[in-house]
C-alpha cells in the first residue's frame, strides 16, 4: 500500500525524469546543430569537436534511459563542466545567443538530474523498507 509521501515522491520523480529526458536530449542536439551547423570548428573535421562534447554525454545515455539515480548523480558532476563552458560562450558577443541557451539547458539538466538522483533514492528506500 502506498502512503501518501509515496505517492508525492512518485510524482515528483516522473516529473524530474520527464525534465532530465527532455533537457537531456535537448542539450544533445543543440551541441549538434551548433557544432556542425550554426558554427562550426575551422578546419577539416569540424565533427572531432562535436564528438569531444557529445563523447561524456552520450556515456550517461545508457544509465539516464534506465533511470538509474547515481548515474544522475554522477551526470550532475560532468554538466559541471558543460556549465562553465557554457558561461564562458555567453560572454562572447558572437556567441552570446547560443551561450545562454546551452547554459540554461545545462542549469535545468543539471537540476532535474540532481531532483531525480535524490527522490528516486529516497522512493527505493521507502518501497524497501514496506
Amino acid at each position: 500500500m502506498k502512503t501518501t509521501l509515496d505517492k508525492n515522491l512518485d510524482a515528483k520523480v516522473r516529473i524530474a525524469r520527464l525534465l532530465t529526458l527532455g533537457s537531456y536530449g535537448a542539450l544533445l542536439g543543440l551541441l549538434s546543430v551548433w557544432y556542425l551547423w550554426l558554427a562550426p570548428a575551422p578546419g577539416d573535421r569540424p565533427w572531432v569537436v562535436w564528438l569531444w562534447h557529445l563523447l561524456p554525454l552520450l556515456g550517461f545515455a545508457p544509465s539516464v534511459i534506465l533511470g538509474k539515480p547515481r548515474a544522475h548523480a554522477w551526470l550532475c558532476f560532468m554538466l559541471l563542466l558543460f556549465f562553465i563552458e557554457a558561461v564562458l560562450a555567453a560572454t562572447h558577443p558572437a556567441t552570446f545567443g547560443l551561450g545562454l541557451s546551452y547554459a540554461i539547458l545545462v542549469s535545468v539538466l543539471f537540476g532535474a538530474a540532481m531532483y531525480y538522483a535524490r527522490w528516486k533514492s529516497q522512493l527505493l528506500r521507502s518501497t524497501q523498507q514496506h
